[in-house]
This record gives C-alpha cells, structure tokens and sequence, in this order.
C-alpha cells in the first residue's frame, strides 16, 4: 500500500518557522518530481511547491518565494518543506503529493498520489 504520510505541522506565531516532512512508503519515488500544496479554511487548494526528481530543480508560488524550500531526500524516500517567515495567511493543512512526471510538476491533475494533511495554524 502506497502512503505519504505529512508531519511537522502545528500551532507557530507570525515570523515562526516550521519544517515539514513527507515520508512515503510502499513504494519508491525516486523517479518522480514531489509536491507541496496548501489549503485554507474555505479556498480551494493551491500549489505551493514542486521538486524535480533529482531535487535539482524547484519551483514556487509567488506568494511563498523566498520564505519557502522545498527539498528531498530520495535514499529516506522524504520531501521536505522549510517554511520561514510565516504569515497568517500561511495557515492551511498541507497536502504532499507524488507527480506522475520526473520534472517540476505545478497543475494538481498531475499529481497521483496524496498525503492526508498536516495543519499549519499562524497565529498573531
């Protein structure tokens, strides 16, 4: 059974920093491109960032450029997501996905498989 399973998310005040972790299971992921996406109370959900399969390439929403990093380790089978300067508007559950691409992946349709989540709450 293929698991991704999020950790890493919790209560942080505005300016904290929080890392996120993405451990899969059941079968490797080496070979494809990973995924952060995010989503609020009452949005739909949105990419935050993509890691090529090497981890050499990245791409990132606007909104999280520069505060965000996302990074993988493929002998641990783990993606990571360092989140630094947070906002309120940061506040989300978390979602890691695997892409069915080994390149940068940001359209959600090109994700197949999902984390259940992790919250992130940035209070003030």
């Amino acid at each position: 059974q293929v698991q991704l399973v999020e950790s890493g998310g919790g209560l942080v005040q505005v300016g904290g920093s929080l890392r996120l972790s993405c451990a899969a299971s059941g079968r490797t992921f080496s070979g494809n491109a990973m995924g952060w996406f995010r989503q609020a109370p009452g949005k739909e959900r949105e990419f935050v960032a993509t890691i090529d399969w090497s981890g050499g390439s990245t791409h990132y929403a606007d909104s999280v450029k520069g505060r965000f990093t996302i990074s993988r380790d493929n002998a641990k089978n783990t993606v990571y997501l360092l989140i630094n300067s947070l906002k309120t508007e940061d506040t989300a559950v978390y979602y890691c996905a695997a892409a069915t691409t080994a390149a940068v992946a940001v359209p959600s349709s090109w994700y197949n498989y999902w984390g259940q989540g992790t919250q992130v709450t940035v209070s003030s």
